[in-house]
């Protein structure tokens, strides 16, 4: 019955499997248009501010509830990017929200906007708590219209920072161009006479890896050429 068998599972595929019973489901990987949507934001201190920050671009309807505030994040609402509210959280706060992000020193505020965020039925992320959170930001590379997420569900923001900061290196701010030309002659390509088999066949081809080593090395020769 014995000993040295080299079948048993080793500690760490224990503990994969661990997490997955006990843990959640797999993430679904999307993105998401925010644009004229409401997003409540419970919590203005440094942490929310950032998760703030992030938001602005989307063009969501952002509005944040606290009891205090960052400098920044009172600039944002004077400058009418933001609408702030300085007061303490009440349910009725999430009435229509799209998303809800909470980050508050509050272990108790915390749970409770959780909570109630479940019982309406309105997504919820409490931040750095991944049992209190229905979404996760990911770790992003932006290059343009080339968005690379990364994600660890919660369990390593610093291995996805780590990947992230890898892929900024691979693809390099250049690439920022070279999607718009991809977008750019994918256009010109659909509006072609040309049957859809030779079209479908063209834009595979500009966006092979082919084109992709090509355009790589052509960033890196332009970079060093910048450097010289």
């Amino acid at each position: 019955m014995g000993g040295g068998g080299g079948k048993r599972p080793v500690a760490g595929a224990r503990a994969a499997r661990a997490g997955r019973i006990k843990g959640m489901s797999s993430m679904f990987p999307m993105f998401v248009k925010l644009e004229g949507r409401p997003v409540l934001v419970v919590g203005a201190g440094k942490v929310a501010e950032g998760k703030i920050e992030g938001l602005l671009d989307t063009g969501a309807q952002i509005r944040v509830v606290a009891l205090k505030a960052t400098a920044a994040v009172r600039e944002r609402a004077r400058r009418s990017k933001i609408d702030f509210e300085e007061r303490a959280f009440t349910p009725s706060d999430l009435d229509g929200a799209f998303l809800a992000i909470v980050a508050t020193p509050s272990r108790s505020l915390n749970e409770a906007v959780y909570r109630e965020a479940q019982r309406r039925g309105v997504l919820c992320n409490v931040v750095d708590v991944p049992e209190l959170c229905d979404f996760f930001y990911p770790a992003v590379v932006r290059r343009g219209d080339l968005q690379i997420a990364v994600s660890t569900s919660g369990q390593s923001p610093s291995l996805a920072q780590r990947v992230r900061q890898d892929l900024e290196q691979q693809f390099g701010p250049g690439f920022a161009e070279w999607v718009a030309e991809l977008g750019a002659t994918r256009r010109e390509v659909l509006k072609s006479d040309l049957d859809p088999a030779t079209k479908r066949e063209l834009l595979q081809s500009l966006a092979s890896r082919q084109a992709f080593e090509a355009k790589l090395a052509e960033l890196v020769l332009a970079e060093e050429g910048d450097a010289a």
